[in-house]
């Protein structure tokens, strides 16, 4: 069997099912999605899951702290976090000056963990779900040193990048079907018996 390592950008996955409208499907298991856009021959034998914490709204900030349990149930899957940089924005009519929080380390993040993942052996593809065209470098310097290697990428529905495209073995697009098959069931069960309930605002 073909081994493929998963790397999902939870953000652009995120504000890819935003954009959509597709906020009934928040409550993705995104192991599960990944296993579900493999082929008969390959295998998934980890996913890489990255995101980060947010500060505000409080109603924000629980949706995500249940999701992040979730998924850190999953054996298989794990989550590397980066953070949030708070950047001044002015209006250019009024003066008025808001902070601006901008996610930060995601796409370095993505890249070391696929070349340590690389230099290790430890796939055969990489599949990586973004469009974030930063990953172009990563993945140049990945099938320049290790030829035997393919990357395929994986669209969020309403995104696409001819960049990434254009650098990468393969690519595909996530649809709605593959996400609807994807999704927790509305009660997961923590180790300790804890049990996690998909937010109302999900369903």
């Amino acid at each position: 069997m073909e081994r493929v390592i998963a790397y999902v950008d939870g953000f652009n996955l995120y504000f890819g099912l935003k954009s959509r409208g597709w906020r009934r499907y928040y409550w993705l298991n995104v192991h599960a999605l990944c296993e579900n856009l493999l082929l008969p021959t390959q295998q998934l034998v980890r996913t890489r899951y990255f995101t980060s914490r947010v500060s505000a709204p409080a109603g924000k900030v629980k949706r995500q702290a249940t999701y992040l349990e979730a998924i850190q149930t999953v054996a298989k899957c794990e989550t590397s976090f980066g953070h949030y940089l708070v950047n001044p924005r002015t209006c250019r009519r009024c003066g008025y000056v808001d902070q601006v929080p901008t996610e930060k380390m995601t796409d370095v993040n993505i890249a070391t963990e696929l070349l340590t993942d690389a230099f290790q052996n430890a796939f055969d593809t990489a599949l990586l779900v973004s469009t974030d065209s930063d990953l172009t470098a990563p993945i140049s310097a990945m099938r320049r040193f290790f030829p035997a290697k393919r990357a395929v990428i994986g669209f969020p529905p309403g995104r696409f990048s001819v960049t990434l495209r254009n650098t990468a073995h393969a690519h595909l697009i996530i649809g709605r079907k593959k996400i609807a098959d994807s999704q927790f069931p509305n009660e997961v069960r923590k180790a300790d018996g804890f049990v996690l309930r998909r937010p109302a605002g999900w369903k």
